[in-house]
């Protein structure tokens, strides 16, 4: 018989057809499942009759008390190889054995610049209005050239965002806890002294620093009112390193010009919530990494993580 295998939260229904499974065929049955688990009963339920998983990112969370009920699971494969949203710890403690991808750094620097672009030539705004026969040029343009960008962070990400903003003739700075003004010259950059310099002083921020113990709630209500009211903010990277009450609040009362956001506390976001309806907000359901190329790599590695498994050998393990 088989072993059972769930690939989770398949949103555009592509999985099976971005990678050949066929090397999996009568050893592995593989089902795809579309939709996000609104509990973790409801998890349960779909995927407690599998010895395989293969999860999207952080769509569906693994902590230890679900793991604990998911007695079956012998092996767990995420896209990327870092998934904070997996127990890593408890998945030891289960037998799991959880495994990743490689992830392409560029999709979520293209996405950024889609959303700095966006905001600040108004693109949805004027686009709606297009489309609905409405007022021929209603909106007055921010320009990039020769303005200030801000990089909270300057990784892989941070330092490629860092390259088109010089291309546009930006003057580009960043800041982050460990950035010396060595590295930062490295990538042709100014390190700004402080946090507060760089949110004082940018008329686009753009966050691009892991989620951790020292980056969770880095902005917050005191750090947005030292940003520009003119100023953009854009997130690409984790929700909850901008306090969302504090940013929601900035953003009701235009104490910056707006906010491009591609990450949310809760996803997908629900109905109704005012970040998918506040006129300065340009929002999308966080698809940086969602591209063509993006998901063949995760899913022809995730392939070869469970033959590699079904032979008794372990693939770019995590933890």
């Amino acid at each position: 018989m088989p072993v059972h295998c769930a690939v989770l939260d398949d949103y555009q229904g592509v999985a099976l057809d971005t990678a050949d499974w066929s090397p999996l065929e009568g050893t592995v049955a593989v089902r795809t499942l579309r939709h996000p688990f609104a509990s973790e009963d409801e998890a349960v339920e779909a995927i407690g009759d599998c010895e395989i998983v293969v999860a999207m990112r952080e769509r569906t969370p693994f902590p230890a008390s679900l793991l604990a009920r998911l007695p079956r699971l012998r092996l767990l494969v995420t896209s990327g190889m870092r998934n904070a949203s997996i127990d890593l710890a408890a998945a030891a403690r289960h037998g799991v054995t959880v495994c990743g991808t490689d992830s392409n750094t560029e999709p979520p620097v293209e996405l950024t610049w889609a959303l700095i672009l966006g905001l600040a030539r108004n693109v949805a705004t004027e686009s709606a209005a297009m489309r609905a026969d409405g007022p021929w040029q209603s909106t007055l343009g921010a320009d990039l050239y020769g303005r200030r960008l801000g990089l909270l962070g300057l990784g892989k990400i941070g330092t490629r965002v860092a390259r088109v903003g010089l291309a546009f003739g930006m003057d580009v700075v960043a800041w982050s806890t460990h950035l010396t003004a060595e590295r930062a010259a490295q990538a042709s950059v100014r390190a700004t002294a402080t946090k507060e310099e760089l949110l004082e002083t940018s008329d686009f921020v753009s966050v691009h620093l892991v989620l951790g113990d020292r980056t969770r709630g880095l902005i917050g209500a005191p750090e947005l009112r030292r940003m520009r009211r003119t100023a953009y903010l854009v997130n690409t990277s984790r929700a909850a390193i901008v306090d969302q009450p504090a940013l929601l609040q900035a953003l009701r009362e235009d104490r910056i010009a707006g906010a491009g956001l591609d990450v949310f506390e809760q996803e997908p976001l629900p109905a109704g919530h005012p970040l998918r309806t506040l006129p300065n907000v340009l929002a999308v359901p966080h698809l940086g990494y969602v591209t063509r190329r993006n998901y063949q790599g995760y899913f022809e590695q995730a392939v070869e993580n469970v033959t590699a498994f079904m032979a008794g050998r372990v693939l770019r393990q995590l933890g």
